[in-house]
């Protein structure tokens, strides 16, 4: 997929649910949390990484949205999902969101995915997320993050 429509494809995921919120692309890496903090000029917890986990008995592809300073705590998360979880290879993750590691966001995705929110991000008043590309982002507010995946908020560490 080209850059320009899967940066679309997360611009009109952003528009259907209603949020006024614009991709963004940045001539410097936002491929990790701590380049899209630089980048963008905000503290590296701001950042809402989106990381993709496989369901190890259903296969599902499992997202988490976690702030860009918390490792995720696959044993908790486990228990948010109900089944064993391991980390998704490349193919997995392109295959099942439609984006590369380094720039999945957390809606636009090629098919639904089950999806947990990190509490720690609703901290913040404005964080920012990945937009398709190692180079795209967009700013948003914790409840507009909530409302357009629509998943659970829950304890990640």
């Amino acid at each position: 997929m080209s850059t320009a429509r899967a940066t679309e494809r997360v611009q009109s995921a952003l528009d259907a649910a209603g949020i006024e919120a614009r991709v963004v692309e940045l001539s410097a890496s936002t491929r990790t949390a701590a380049e899209a903090a630089a980048a963008i000029g905000c503290s590296v917890a701001q950042i809402a990484k989106s990381l993709v986990f496989r369901g190890a008995e259903s296969g599902d592809a499992i997202l988490v949205i976690a702030s860009g300073t918390n490792r995720v705590n696959e044993k908790r998360v486990a228990e948010h999902a109900g089944e064993s979880i391991s980390k998704a290879g490349a193919d997995f993750v392109r295959e099942r969101t439609g984006y590369a590691i380094g720039g999945v966001p957390p809606a636009g995705h090629v098919s639904p995915l089950r999806t947990f929110i990190d509490r720690d991000l609703l901290q913040y008043d404005r964080i920012w997320a990945a937009a398709g590309t190692p180079h795209a982002v967009f700013e948003l507010t914790p409840a507009q993050l909530t409302n357009l995946v629509r998943g659970p908020v829950v304890e990640i560490q």
